[in-house]
């Protein structure tokens, strides 16, 4: 499963026509990002990310922006691990609620204050995280043994890794940097699906 997580300052195209291809090629959910935004701007753009995502049938996630998401009537909401903390009592309203985790006990932490997925990373090298040394294939597999929830791995991905970060017990994967300047959006889901190679998620 594929989690398409956005950045419009990687995008040198018409960003909301790149998630409108992105879309159509079906990919678990569009994860809209954009947390330099401002409440109101974010509550604009992912307006118009959420008729795309309507449109083609593709779960939106809100990041951060709690308001946002309910406001737009969306039932996901992803948190970082400082505001699901902050906000643990008042998120009854959505359906899913995920986290962004960076070690075991942070996993541990979000799964006991409710989170329904977990976003580990960063997993492999990536130009969004240079000179950051990721945590790799064994992080990855600790996360996941250490919780009963969904983990989708983060950082690096590509297709030739998937087979490696489902064996370790990952969910999924989540992509942003070739989300945002591949050449064939409409593509991206497609090809990641053919990476999984005969692997099943669990």
């Amino acid at each position: 499963m594929l989690i398409c997580v956005t950045n419009r300052k990687m995008c040198q195209d018409d960003f909301l026509k790149r998630l409108d291809q992105i879309a159509q090629g079906k990919p678990r959910a569009i994860l809209l990002r954009e947390k330099d935004l401002s409440l109101t701007e974010y509550k604009r753009l992912a307006e118009s990310v959420r008729d795309i995502c309507l449109k083609h049938k593709v779960p939106l996630i809100i990041n951060k922006y709690k308001e946002a998401a309910v406001e737009l009537k969306c039932d996901t909401l992803h948190l970082a691990m400082p505001d699901l903390r902050k906000y643990r009592n008042g998120l009854k309203q959505f359906s899913r609620v995920g986290a962004s985790v960076h070690s075991v006990s942070e996993a541990e932490e979000a799964q006991r204050l409710g989170a329904a997925y977990l976003i580990a990373g960063h997993i492999f090298p990536t130009e969004s995280k240079k000179g950051v040394p990721p945590r790799g294939l064994s992080f990855l597999r600790d996360v996941c043994a250490a919780v009963e929830i969904p983990v989708y791995a983060i950082g690096g991905i590509t297709e030739d890794k998937v087979r490696d970060v489902l064996g370790a017990g990952a969910r999924g994967v989540c992509v942003m940097s070739e989300a945002m300047t591949c050449p064939h959006p409409a593509e991206l889901a497609g090809r990641f699906k053919a990476g999984y190679g005969g692997c099943s998620f669990k």
